[in-house]
């Protein structure tokens, strides 16, 4: 039996990790400036996430959700705790796209409605209504699709109060991305974020924020939306919140009822899942990550604006997009081939992504702009 082929492969093959470094089996040595797709948070192998995970697996690994688990509860308030969020209540599954389809249930089963608006450029996950909700006709198949979904173009009010005049009265929810990822980081403008949530109060809908990339201190806030002062009555988690570990969740907000089977997980809020995210939680309050997602996500726009052939650089904290006035695709491969540095592409063919975790030093985001700096001057003197 073969690999079913859906990717395309960098001809390298990670043995060992550590921090921002990444060894191949030829012993060459990576810088990770995209931790696989955003979800490398505190950094490769960190010691106290290895010994969080190795000390619970020695206990037990896995039950199912029939049983008591504290570590749960205590994943939840120590979450809540450090976003700011200790009033709602939390739903564990294993990847965005279960959160976001989950979220986009609640939102259904609440209400009793069925309509959603989503956004242009957005990504919501491969799944039933998740994928239904993202803005890319070539992932979504014909089982998938539906007329429940209203796409609006993404930072447009006017376009937004004119679909709640049409259809208020029949929608679930709105769903928006803290920051667009895979769109090529999109920031939504706080005035939108400020009408999205009282457009939902209105009609009664709820508003959903996909923080799934953005989210986990990764803009220099807990969560990016934040930055725009709102409170969503619904925020989905992944990525970064298990380090490579997979897992997921939603924080549901006060006004939402459970019910017994109303949503459900096999795997979801496992022991070493909640293990891997109180780990990731505690390194981030204990090395003050939010503050040095800050700091070097401003060092890093500041370098990179004015660099020859750089259109625009666009984000918040360590979630950036360096816009090209050419396709990136050439660039981002020498930077790997020749400088060993990993960058992401965008659905925006000419936006290259920095993700890097939280722990990047100075170092490290120099190493990249020498690099960076040299191929754009190649090409401009070339």
């Amino acid at each position: 039996m073969n690999l079913f082929d859906v990717y395309p492969l960098f001809n390298i093959e990670p043995v060992r990790a550590a921090g921002l470094s990444v060894w191949d089996k030829e012993g060459r040595k990576y810088l990770d400036l995209y931790g696989g797709h955003a979800v490398i948070s505190i950094g490769h192998s960190h010691p106290h996430y290895l010994k969080r995970i190795a000390r619970q697996l020695y206990d037990i690994g896995f039950y199912s959700n029939a049983v008591q688990m504290p570590m749960q509860q205590e994943l939840a308030e120590k979450l809540g705790k450090l976003s700011g969020y200790e009033d709602y209540s939390f739903f564990l599954c294993n990847s965005g796209a279960e959160a976001n389809e989950n979220a986009l249930k609640l939102a259904s089963f609440q209400t009793g409605r069925k309509r959603v608006i989503s956004f242009t450029k957005s990504f919501h996950g491969r799944t039933s209504a998740a994928v239904a909700a993202t803005d890319d006709p070539t992932i979504v198949a014909p089982i998938n699709q539906t007329d429940n979904i209203i796409f609006l173009p993404f930072n447009d009010v006017a376009a937004f109060e004119q679909a709640l005049l049409e259809h208020g009265q029949e929608l679930a929810a709105v769903i928006v991305e803290g920051i667009q990822g895979v769109g090529g980081v999109n920031i939504p403008t706080v005035n939108f974020l400020k009408v999205l949530e009282a457009g939902c109060k209105k009609v009664g809908a709820h508003l959903i924020l996909d923080e799934v990339q953005s989210g986990y201190g990764r803009s220099g806030k807990f969560f990016a939306h934040q930055h725009a002062d709102i409170t969503p009555d619904l925020i989905t988690v992944a990525k970064g919140m298990g380090n490579g570990f997979p897992v997921g969740g939603v924080l549901i907000g006060p006004k939402i009822e459970a019910r017994h089977g109303m949503l459900g997980t096999t795997f979801g809020g496992n022991y070493l899942a909640c293990a891997a995210s109180l780990a990731v939680l505690e390194v981030m309050e204990n090395e003050n990550l939010l503050e040095n997602a800050t700091i070097m996500g401003h060092y890093l726009k500041e370098k990179l604006e004015g660099m020859p052939g750089v259109k625009e650089v666009r984000g918040q904290g360590l979630m950036i997009g360096i816009e090209l006035n050419e396709a990136c695709s050439a660039i981002r491969k020498e930077l790997l081939n020749q400088y060993g540095i990993f960058t992401g592409s965008s659905s925006n063919k000419n936006t290259l992504r920095l993700l890097p975790a939280m722990t990047i030093s100075k170092a490290e985001a120099d190493k990249f702009l020498k690099a960076f700096s040299s191929i754009l001057t190649q090409k401009v003197t070339a």
